[in-house]
């Protein structure tokens, strides 16, 4: 297998040689970016995996980094901020982020996110590898694995990654019930810690977006006591 490549955007010289240095050693390759304009030209000549991304940026700041980004690709974004307020999280993680990082953080921790981030975009990624126009229907909703993509009757629905992982669970495994601990452990490549809000939370937001009544759901069904499943949707 390829190494794995991975975009470091810092503007401060120092933390990111110490990343980029970092991650070298984990056997990753790493292109450096000091800007939001160099970094989106590198990342427009390159395919990455991952991008860790600062969101104070000269030129061009990383919000608009991101969102260039993700208009092409689902790749994990690590965000580096200087910002810890819940709101400036809720931001970052609403506009497409996977993690959130506050400054100062420590490199340690960092790259056992990384690692967890990467582990859930290649288990999501390596199966359709090779593969083309992969895509699986239910009831009104079509999603193109191949190109991340998700529509209901024709039109397209805009998912943010983590709503993406979690539909791609359950649309890829119809006869399988999860539980809150095991959509949290797949999708965000972490270990359970007991917190079921932040699961409820994504799933109510997925429901929003993909059911005609999301109070009366008939994709993505609770099963009382044990977790959720998909609707049998003809």
């Amino acid at each position: 297998m390829n190494k794995i490549n991975i975009l470091v955007v810092e503007d401060d010289e120092e933390i990111n040689g110490l990343i980029s240095k970092t991650l070298i050693k984990e056997g990753y390759n790493v292109t450096k970016a000091l800007d939001g304009k160099s970094a989106l030209e590198k990342y427009n000549k390159k395919e990455f995996q991952m991008v860790i991304l600062d969101i104070m940026l000269p030129i061009i700041d990383g919000m608009e980094v991101m969102r260039r980004i993700r208009e092409k690709s689902m790749i994990p974004i690590v965000i580096l901020s200087a910002k810890g307020e819940e709101t400036d999280r809720i931001i970052g993680l609403g506009l497409g982020a996977d993690d959130y990082m506050v400054k100062p953080f420590s490199v340690a921790e960092l790259i056992a996110r990384i690692k967890a981030q990467l582990r859930r975009y290649m288990y999501f990624n390596n199966s359709n590898e090779n593969k083309e126009n992969q895509i699986v229907s239910c009831g009104d909703l079509t999603f193109d694995l191949d190109k991340i993509l998700v529509s209901k009757k024709g039109q397209p629905i805009d998912l943010t990654a983590k709503e993406i992982g979690i539909l791609k669970l359950f649309i890829t495994n119809p006869n399988k019930i999860f539980t809150k601990a095991q959509i949290f452990n797949t999708v965000w490549g972490e270990e359970y810690i007991g917190d079921s809000n932040t699961v409820m939370v994504h799933i109510r937001r997925l429901r929003n977006k993909i059911e005609d009544n999301p109070n009366d759901p008939k994709y993505i069904l609770t099963v009382w006591g044990i977790g959720y499943k998909l609707g049998s949707v003809k």
